[in-house]
């Protein structure tokens, strides 16, 4: 009898050690998954509420919106003050570095150099010195402000042209 009592202790035990390791994880990992969903549906409500505002955009902030008539009637040509072609150009040059002229600066500076296309580095420099003695101060009655108006446009054209 001695023996079957110590095989009975023996087995209430092992049984009792797995019921409370199975409970212990139960008990365990049904709270993880608790907190677990929790958090899932807090981070899931949040994003929510956060695609809601971005779709119905925020009254005291930025929203872009875009017009066809802000650039002119479609089709027709006219794109109010704005130039493609200079775009263009200044697109495919990569002028849109900081410190880079703006388009109509660039237009004037060809316009008053009187280039009709892209001038090169040394067309520049030599149109430059053919200006200069046609405005330089002590030749011209206009004093200096045709002379320093060549030279605001020369590095406009070097900086924009600069091969």
């Amino acid at each position: 009898m001695g023996r079957e009592l110590s095989f009975i202790i023996s087995s209430l035990i092992k049984w009792g050690i797995f019921f409370g390791i199975l409970y212990l994880i139960f008990t365990n990992f049904g709270t993880f998954l608790i907190i677990l969903f929790v958090i899932i549906s807090i981070i899931f409500y949040l994003i929510s509420r956060f695609k809601n505002k971005l779709r119905q955009g925020n009254p005291n902030g930025f929203k872009f919106t875009f017009n066809g008539h802000d650039f002119g009637q479609a089709g027709q040509g006219n794109h109010g003050n704005f130039n493609f072609k200079d775009f263009e150009d200044q697109f495919k040059q990569g002028n849109f570095q900081h410190g880079a002229a703006n388009f109509g600066e660039v237009s004037k500076a060809k316009e008053f150099f009187g280039f009709d296309s892209e001038p090169t580095k040394d067309e520049i420099k030599k149109k430059y010195k053919e200006l200069a003695r046609k405005y330089h101060p002590d030749i011209n009655n206009h004093g200096d402000e045709l002379m320093q108006q060549l030279n605001h446009y020369k590095d406009i054209l070097l900086k924009a042209f600069p091969n």
